[in-house]
């Protein structure tokens, strides 16, 4: 079990002392054991090393260093260039799906502020933005380390309410086409036709690195649930009464084809789509940050 999973009760998620420690095990965990640079990337002064993956640069191993440990490592760089993380929220009434107490939009949370905990570590911009129909809450790009408590406080008074909003209005808000960006959005992909399918292609251009993070709940996933049931919509109220031993088949069929139908829509558009269960690892997610910077810098 992860360390940081002994502290994933509401009551340390929804504070920003609690918050900010979560964030701090996570990414210090992940790192441990490596030598940290502020800045990661290929091409200029050799800062560090890391393990070798599929895909990587085969001329970039270091040999001596497979001679004397056995293993394959990739050098490392320093890289000049900033970069503008951003975190687009999905903060509709959907999210508040809760699981051993802990709601989708905790999860976020958590995945958020380790994210960005990094980031700054990194020098990036890291900005905040949260949309439902209701309002918008944003936090602009800046890289002062000391806004990391603004984000914190920001991603604690989040209220999930409403649908996704189906004015674009407030988008141009969020997007930029001139600068080099790592663009997270992250829902739970609940929609009514395709409006968050969309939303994401729309912020794609040559100069970012868009990812698509969906949250699915355990239950959601497997569908363990007995006896009859009542299902409600969160966002519209509409309820529907199902005998889960004769739905499940159906509904797991269903789940299957949702989540092929976004994985080809989103790779199809160059966007990366990555699905995440509530219990799973949250340091995925830093991996996949650090593999982004790399590829964007």
């Amino acid at each position: 079990m992860d360390t940081y999973q002994e502290l994933l009760k509401p009551e340390i998620v929804r504070e920003i002392s609690g918050l900010s420690l979560m964030s701090r095990v996570i990414v210090d965990g992940y790192l441990q054991g490596l030598n940290k640079s502020r800045h990661l990337g290929v091409g200029m002064e050799f800062s560090q090393y890391r393990g070798y993956e599929a895909g990587d640069d085969l001329r970039l191993l270091d040999w001596k260093m497979l001679a004397r440990s056995g293993r394959y490592y990739i050098k490392q760089s320093e890289i000049e260039s900033q970069i503008s993380v951003k975190f687009i929220m999905d903060a509709s009434a959907s999210m508040g799906h809760s699981e051993h107490k802990i709601t989708k939009m905790d999860f976020l949370r958590i995945m958020v502020a380790s994210i960005s905990y990094l980031a700054y570590d990194q020098g990036d911009d890291v900005g905040l933005f949260a949309l439902n129909q209701h309002e918008l809450r944003a936090v602009y790009p800046r890289a002062v380390k000391k806004d990391f408590n603004r984000l914190l406080h920001e991603l604690i008074a989040i209220d999930n309410r409403g649908k996704w909003p189906e004015s674009s209005a407030s988008f141009n808000q969020i997007h930029s086409h001139h600068r080099k960006e790592i663009v997270f959005f992250i829902t739970d992909m609940h929609q009514h036709t395709c409006e968050l399918q969309e939303f994401a292609k729309a912020l794609k251009t040559d100069r970012n690195e868009v990812a698509v993070l969906q949250i699915i709940g355990e239950q959601e996933m497997e569908f363990e649930y007995k006896g009859t049931l009542t299902f409600e919509d969160m966002e519209t109220g509409e309820k529907v009464k199902i005998t889960a031993k004769e739905a499940k088949a159906q509904y797991l069929k269903d789940l299957k084809k949702s989540i092929k139908d976004n994985e080809d829509f989103f790779l199809g558009n160059g966007i990366d789509y990555q699905l995440f269960k509530m219990n799973e690892p949250l340091t995925k997610t830093l991996k996949l940050y650090l593999k982004k910077r790399i590829k964007l810098a």
